[in-house]
């Protein structure tokens, strides 16, 4: 992967201790300092087929904090923050980008749920007619909702690679059988609550994918990392929603259809990185991540928040 040529921060009372894709983790550090907990910042950074790319989304780090935080006071789910503002510890350089976290011992598991047919569910589905070996109905088409939701794991890849599918039988292999049913039920109540909040708002949550993690200090199973962001769900606007067709999504699509496009000049299957995108789409960009923050939450963005 390229591009993670990250900027680390220099915050008072904490060490930088790693960089994802879009989010760097550091530790609070000093004599009495907690080792119970992290800081967690969404940087502007955005992906795209396994590439971190040059260009930015301005507010983009903003946007998926407050989103998350928004989220997890619908859910109802015990989840992993602790607090995101200065006096709750949040350096002044990144409230609102930032979220001050319980440290939990994270499952190697990405939990994802389906409620509609697309992307590698699709693909999997026209092959064999199934999803992570789960049997569905003939005649569905990409964007055919399926109910009740189902529970569609995948294997945690390296910075870079393809998560791959998995089987409810390699996450019972993986945790345990409690922990796998567990993480199943979780992941379920997770969506259904997100995707009747969402349908009120006139927007469809397609699928999302969640992460969980061991609370050390009491051994309940958190909710961790972001959770129902354009960065880590699919949303379709309802009003122009056709099955049989590739639904439009409150995401990064303009950066894939402008470096999948020949104006881009990228061949995808070179090892050359992406180029910078032109300022048309990281704004059309941005407005999308903006737009999904708003229609959802009933919230104005502010970026002074």
């Amino acid at each position: 992967m390229s591009g993670l040529d990250t900027e680390v921060l220099e915050l008072p009372g904490y060490r930088h201790v790693y960089s994802g894709k879009v989010r760097d983790l550091y530790e609070p550090v000093g004599p009495d300092a907690p080792t119970d907990r992290l800081l967690v910042v969404a940087s502007d950074r955005i992906s795209a087929f396994d590439h971190v790319l040059e260009s930015t989304i301005p507010d983009k780090g903003k946007v998926l904090t407050q989103l998350s935080l928004w989220w997890f006071d619908q859910l109802g789910v015990e989840h992993h923050v602790l607090g995101s503002t200065e006096a709750d510890g949040v350096p002044a350089a990144v409230v609102g980008r930032a979220m001050l976290c319980k440290k939990l011992d994270m499952f190697p598991v990405e939990c994802i749920a389906r409620g509609y047919l697309t992307g590698s569910g699709l693909a999997e589905y026209r092959e064999s007619r199934t999803v992570c070996s789960l049997p569905l109905p003939e005649g569905l088409v990409d964007g055919s909702r399926l109910e009740p939701a189902i529970f569609t794991p995948s294997a945690k890849a390296e910075v870079g690679e393809h998560d791959e599918n998995i089987t409810f039988e390699a996450v019972v292999d993986a945790v345990g059988p409690d922990v796998a049913d567990r993480l199943r039920e979780l992941t379920l109540t997770v969506y259904t609550r997100a995707e009747e909040i969402a349908r009120k708002r006139g927007i469809i949550l397609a699928d999302t994918k969640v992460e969980f993690g061991s609370d050390p200090a009491t051994g309940v199973i958190t909710l961790g990392d972001e959770v129902l962001t354009p960065d880590s769900s699919r949303f379709w606007d309802a009003l122009s929603y056709e099955p049989g067709k590739a639904q439009p999504s409150f995401d990064k699509q303009f950066v894939r259809d402008w470096l999948s496009s020949p104006e881009s000049g990228w061949d995808k299957s070179s090892d050359t990185p992406p180029p910078a995108l032109p300022a048309e789409v990281v704004e059309k960009t941005r407005a999308r991540y903006v737009e999904a923050y708003e229609r959802l939450t009933g919230r104005a963005f502010d970026p002074e928040a």
